[in-house]
This record gives C-alpha cells, sequence and structure tokens, in this order.
C-alpha cells in the first residue's frame, strides 16, 4: 500500500491544477486593520496570553475586533477563570513555522507572557513542505517560544480537516488532508518532545463557520475555535517533561543559593 506521503507526490498534478484553479476563483481577503493588545478585568493574578501564527492571527477576512480568533480566545479564559486577561495576537498571512520563528516571534516584545498558542502549520502543508523540513522549522520554533517565554505555557493549535473546507474540490481536499495527516503527527511528537501541548484539529461543524472566500473562517468559526482552545489553556494539567524541567530548575536554585 502506498504511504500517505508517497500518493500526494503522485497526486500532486492535480494538487497543482486544482489549487490554481482555486486561487484564480476565490476572493483574496487581507488582514484587518483592528488592535493587536487589549485586556479584559477579573480578579486574580493576570494571564497574558499570546496568540501568535499564521492568517488565522492575522484576522484575514474580518473587520470586527469582537469577530477575530485572539479576542474571543481571551474572552473565553477570562470567562472561565475569572481572572484578568492580558492578550497580544502576533499574526502574518501566509506564514509557515520558519516564518514565524525567524520574523514574527522575534519582534514580539519580551513580556512575561503565561500561555502562547501557536496557530501554525496549514502553510507549511498547503506549500507541500516535507516532512524532514516541518520537523526541522516547527521543532526549532518550540525551541524558540520556550527560550523568549520561559514560563509560559505553549499550545500547538494543528491543521484543521481539509475534507470540510467549502472552497476547496473533493479531490484537492482529500490531497491536503493527507499532508495534513502528516504534519499534524509529527508536530503532536515534536510537542510531545519538547514540552508543548498539541491540541486536537479544532471541529468544523459546517460551511457558515467560514469567511466569505470559503477557506479562511468566520466569525462564528472564530469562536468555535476560540472556544476547543480555550481547554487546552486553563482546563489540563502541566506537560510533564515541562513539570520535570521546573523542578530541576528549583533544585538547582536551592543548590546553588
Amino acid at each position: 500500500m502506498l504511504s500517505k506521503a508517497l500518493f500526494t507526490w503522485i497526486a500532486f498534478p492535480v494538487y497543482v491544477w486544482q489549487g490554481i484553479a482555486v486561487r484564480l476563483r476565490i476572493e483574496r481577503l487581507h488582514p484587518a486593520s483592528i488592535p493587536h493588545e487589549g485586556r479584559f478585568p477579573g480578579k486574580g493574578e493576570e494571564i497574558r496570553l499570546l496568540v501568535t501564527g499564521d492568517s488565522s492571527v492575522a484576522a484575514v477576512g474580518m473587520t470586527a475586533l469582537e469577530d477575530t480568533l485572539t479576542f474571543n480566545l481571551a474572552r473565553t479564559v477570562a470567562e472561565r477563570t475569572g481572572r484578568p486577561v492580558y492578550w497580544r495576537a502576533a499574526g502574518a498571512n501566509s506564514a509557515t513555522s520558519a516564518d514565524l520563528r525567524d520574523h514574527v516571534l522575534p519582534h514580539v516584545e519580551r513580556r512575561d507572557f503565561t500561555h502562547v498558542v501557536l496557530a501554525v502549520g496549514t502553510n507549511d502543508m498547503k506549500n507541500f513542505h516535507v516532512i524532514r523540513r516541518f520537523k526541522k522549522s516547527f521543532g526549532t520554533l518550540l525551541y524558540t517560544a520556550h527560550a523568549r517565554f520561559p514560563q509560559a505555557r505553549i499550545v500547538w493549535a494543528p491543521v484543521a480537516d481539509m475534507t470540510r473546507i467549502p472552497a476547496l474540490p473533493r479531490a484537492l481536499g482529500r490531497i491536503l488532508q493527507m499532508r495534513a495527516e502528516l504534519i499534524n503527527s509529527m508536530g503532536a511528537r515534536l510537542c510531545g518532545e519538547r514540552g508543548a501541548v498539541a491540541a486536537e484539529p479544532v471541529p468544523i461543524h459546517g460551511p457558515q463557520g467560514f469567511a466569505r472566500d470559503g477557506f479562511h473562517a468566520g466569525p462564528a468559526g472564530y469562536r468555535s475555535w476560540a472556544e476547543h482552545l480555550a481547554g487546552y489553556l486553563v482546563d489540563m494539567p502541566e506537560p510533564s517533561n515541562v513539570l520535570k524541567l521546573q523542578r530541576a530548575d528549583h533544585d538547582d536554585h536551592h543548590k546553588t543559593g
């Protein structure tokens, strides 16, 4: 039986042909001109949330702040915890993992974020990056995020189910979904090895969750995605390898103190 990777390369001409047709047909949306940071009030210790990633974080196709992923995620976390939440969005349209590592994160101020969401992988998949390349770029992105924000809980939002994207023809959606499964499998493995949390792909409930281009999420989609991700931010225990690193740091501090 052909592996997924080999099959998708055999089907590459179909990907190119249908991909060009989709690109010519759908409307090209642009990032929103909206605030990139804000705060929700509450009681107790402040949660400081950074959401960084591709067009989903750049709010492509949105016009109102209340419709964006980061705003809805911060609001959901504030509602669930009752704590104040400072939020910051740092997105770049069409960003890959390497772009996020090299061009986006280095320009985010060194604030002591408590939670960092990485919404990336779709463009690595869409650009047909081989898994070896994604392993290197995403793996070093995780190291970069930990080094820059050492106290933060790192959560990765993986690639959604491409067969549920309204703008994609069936054959193209199936080819891309095979690539997405390869990306998601490697990403989850790297998160497990490097002290991050890999979320499940966001559930897609129908075309009503998409923007008018049928590819990017719309207001309903971002609200659903925020509800989905919030559980990984505040309802789950810290990864065991992170706890071990924190305990080791604590023990070293006392030995040298």
